[in-house]
């Protein structure tokens, strides 16, 4: 089962890798990994995405708390949450393909943010199986160059993670 894991860690030096690394020495795969500074500028909020039974994703919890530059780690799969992706996709767009391209991007409610004679950048922002759906519907061909975030996740409500 898929799980999105929400760290919040001190923002020092060698905090990512000692994460990572954790991961890496236990032989658990991490499927997107996304990390930056929170409204306070000495922690770091990690927001990973792994695969795994409920019990190691414990293990996992466990592991991570161990570790000394680790404030708090929440499984935000456990309830409500939202969490998006944002990809940026290169495609030929040529002749006919333009006016396809661009009807695909409207479906998926993405924006054209590049244009030249011969390719479009589209900028697209959902769940990990909305931008897979669209990478899908393009002829595969047609793709250039793709670059993806990571998910990032929040709970919903009132839940934040804090100290």
């Amino acid at each position: 089962m898929k799980h999105v894991i929400s760290i919040l860690l001190e923002n020092e030096p060698g905090a990512l890798s000692r994460v990572v690394g954790l991961f890496s020495a236990r032989g658990y795969n991490i499927e997107t990994l996304t990390v930056a500074p929170t409204e306070d500028e000495t922690l770091s909020r990690m927001t990973i995405v792994t695969q795994g039974s409920d019990e190691v994703i414990e293990q996992i919890t466990k592991h991570l708390n161990r570790l000394i530059d680790v404030v708090k780690v929440v499984d935000l799969s456990e309830g409500p949450h939202i969490e998006r992706e944002l990809m940026l996709i290169k495609v030929r767009a040529v002749g006919k393909e333009r006016e396809e391209v661009k009807r695909m991007a409207d479906i998926f409610r993405g924006r054209i943010i590049d244009v030249t004679d011969k390719t479009y950048t589209i900028e697209l922002t959902g769940v990990q199986e909305k931008i897979a759906a669209f990478i899908n519907a393009l002829d595969r061909a047609s793709i250039l160059e793709t670059v993806r975030t990571g998910v990032s996740g929040v709970s919903r409500g009132e839940r934040v993670l804090k100290l």
